[in-house]
């Protein structure tokens, strides 16, 4: 069985047949800078003392200081971390951002922690890694179940470390601590200027086109709750513990109000105001949901849920890849087959990182900006950058992966280049 990470690099052996690469570049790519592996001690609430295990791994900082989130999950392991970091080096390049590629994660089940027990965890961790961060070295950010007050509590505890004020060390910050506005929709918001720009060349109208959403998390539900707004049909939705499909439209609002009530979405009953209906669904599997004949099917949870084990099952028309490595390289060839149209990870959920960038520059200006114009800077962005690679893609009868990757490596290996190869020293 093949490890996250070589899967991940497989990704490069179809984009090596359309550019030729320095040697020096080939091998830079198939090795992290480096990998923190490090134990965090944290006192429990009820005296007892446990050792959580975190990792931090910079891949690349050819392009500028690396980048990327920090998750909390019981399956982060360093293998997963190495991955995520390759391809945040790739997405970073892809949307021109002048960041490297970094991730993070502690292997825990938060869930099962008390807020102050999640506040130790989340501070124990930064001074764990405190050396090998900061505004010109490395920016961490939220990503699978951390949000923006741990992000205000990693950067308070880095003040603390450092004894000055460094906003700019840490992105997706609470508001009122020197965040971003639009960072919370910002993944969400992203791969819908993406999606709309592609469904152009198919003249599909917003109220004609059915969307199937795994993973109602914060990227998920702020897709469906933009798309939504926008005319399209939301027909099932699904988080960790199962899904909704429905023949009417399904409203992410009001289901997300009714999950927070209580903590499933398989209690529809839909409040608007004072009017209360019962809403029109059935319950499926997270399995079941991927193989609805819709539209487009939008994968916002985790990585591996299209494998070659369930690929040709998938009715979908195109794919929008919010979550990272959600097809495994396998699948990829099936679905390429049966003629499904995949809008790829590196690209679809750069919105994230993209108003992170927004972030960090306005944390080192002292200069914010508004939600209009957060808003009008990524959609230009997120808009050329996609018609880049819908373009490449035509030109060179590439998959839209293949495109994307072909898109970022180019600006890699230019950088890389820049600072001189074997070809340049052999002249």
């Amino acid at each position: 069985m093949t490890s996250l990470f070589e899967d991940a690099q497989s990704r490069l052996i179809e984009v090596m047949k359309y550019v030729t690469l320095s040697d020096d570049v080939v091998n830079r790519l198939k090795y992290p800078k480096k990998a923190l592996s490090v134990s965090i001690p944290v006192r429990m609430d009820d005296g007892a003392l446990r050792v959580f295990t975190g990792y931090r791994v910079q891949f690349d900082d050819t392009r500028g200081p690396t980048k990327g989130g920090i998750r909390f999950h019981p399956d982060v392991n360093l293998d997963e971390i190495t991955s995520l970091s390759f391809w945040m080096t790739i997405k970073c390049a892809v949307v021109g951002l002048p960041f490297g590629g970094a991730k993070g994660g502690i292997k825990v089940t938060p869930k099962e922690l008390s807020l102050l027990e999640l506040e130790r965890l989340s501070r124990g961790y930064i001074r764990a890694i405190a050396d090998i961060i900061g505004p010109k070295r490395d920016i961490p950010a939220p990503d699978v179940y951390t949000n923006a007050t741990i992000m205000g509590w990693m950067a308070d505890e880095y003040y603390q470390i450092m004894r000055e004020q460094l906003p700019a060390v840490i992105t997706g910050k609470p508001v009122h601590l020197n965040g971003s506005l639009g960072r919370d929709s910002a993944t969400g918001q992203g791969a819908l200027f993406v999606l709309l720009q592609w469904l152009k060349a198919f003249e599909l109208a917003p109220e004609n086109t059915t969307i199937a959403i795994q993973g109602f998390g914060n990227a998920g539900f702020h897709f469906a709750k933009l798309a939504y707004e926008l005319g399209f049909r939301i027909v099932a939705l699904s988080d960790s513990k199962g899904g909704i499909v429905s023949n009417d439209d399904l409203n992410p609002q009001l289901v997300m109000n009714q999950k927070l009530a209580d903590n499933t979405l398989k209690a529809m009953l839909y409040c608007d105001g004072s009017v209360c209906r019962e809403a029109e669904f059935n319950v499926v599997s997270n399995e079941e949901l991927l193989e609805l004949n819709v539209d487009v099917l939008v994968l916002a949870a985790l990585e591996n849920q299209i494998t070659e084990q369930n690929a040709d099952k998938i009715r979908a028309k195109h794919i929008l890849e919010i979550a990272n490595g959600p097809i495994s390289p396998e699948a990829d060839e099936v679905l390429k087959r049966k003629g499904i149209n995949v809008l790829p990870d590196v690209l679809v959920n750069a919105g994230g990182v993209t108003v992170s960038y927004f972030e960090w520059v306005q944390n080192r200006s002292g200069f914010y900006w508004d939600n209009s114009e957060i808003n009008c800077r990524l959609k230009k962005i997120m808009d050329t950058e996609a018609n880049n690679v819908f373009d490449l893609a035509r030109q060179k009868k590439l998959s839209l992966r293949s495109a994307a990757y072909l898109h970022g490596i180019n600006r890699i290996s230019g950088a890389m280049t820049e600072h001189g190869t074997r070809e340049y020293f052999q002249k």
